[in-house]
């Protein structure tokens, strides 16, 4: 897959697009915010590493026909965070991830971005299970993971950490009506 073919997708309010070189200082600021990454397992980033975090996202697209999403407002073109599939760590499992800067919490744009991850990885990669996991006491993204329709399974370890896990089959996947266009760059 050539950069050119990577997928975009754009929702009611944002675009999913490849990162871009010219987006490492917007995500080392959002990456590293401590209120974002709250939830997050020990994170050390420097500019360096989010930039190879970015180069290896390309590859991961290259390599599985799937990976992280920029996420773009479409009304401004605002950087607001990454959401996509993922393996989940040391897995073959394809895991839904979402990450978005604090003024955009609350607004419902992960969960745009998380439906839309699901449908790609449902309809047009054909993934047969997508789960999701997070710490046990956040809230909002166990709420997120309720409204893409995951159902929650089990308490495990990933990351170092333990968590809670959820998991929609492809079978169990009801997509919405929400707005959804598919691109190839």
């Amino acid at each position: 897959m050539s950069a050119k073919s990577l997928p975009s997708i754009e929702t009611a309010r944002l675009r999913l697009r490849t990162f871009r070189l010219s987006d490492t200082d917007d995500f080392y600021r959002i990456w590293t915010d401590p209120e974002v990454i709250k939830f997050f397992p020990p994170w050390p980033l420097t500019r360096e590493k989010v930039a190879r975090s970015m180069a290896r996202s390309l590859e991961r697209w290259r390599e599985r026909n799937f990976g992280l999403w920029a996420l773009e407002l479409k009304e401004n073109g605002n950087l607001i965070g990454s959401a996509g599939l993922q393996h989940l760590d040391n897995t073959t499992e394809v895991e839904v991830a979402y990450i978005l800067d604090t003024p955009y919490w609350g607004k419902g744009f992960a969960t745009e971005a998380a439906k839309a991850a699901l449908r790609y990885g449902f309809t047009e990669v054909g993934i047969e299970r997508i789960v999701a996991i997070t710490d046990p006491q956040n809230v909002s993204s166990r709420h997120v993971m309720e409204k893409l329709g995951m159902k929650y399974e089990k308490v495990t370890h990933f990351y170092g950490v333990d968590n809670v896990y959820y998991a929609v089959s492809r079978e169990a996947y009801q997509p919405d009506e929400d707005p959804y266009l598919s691109r190839r760059a």
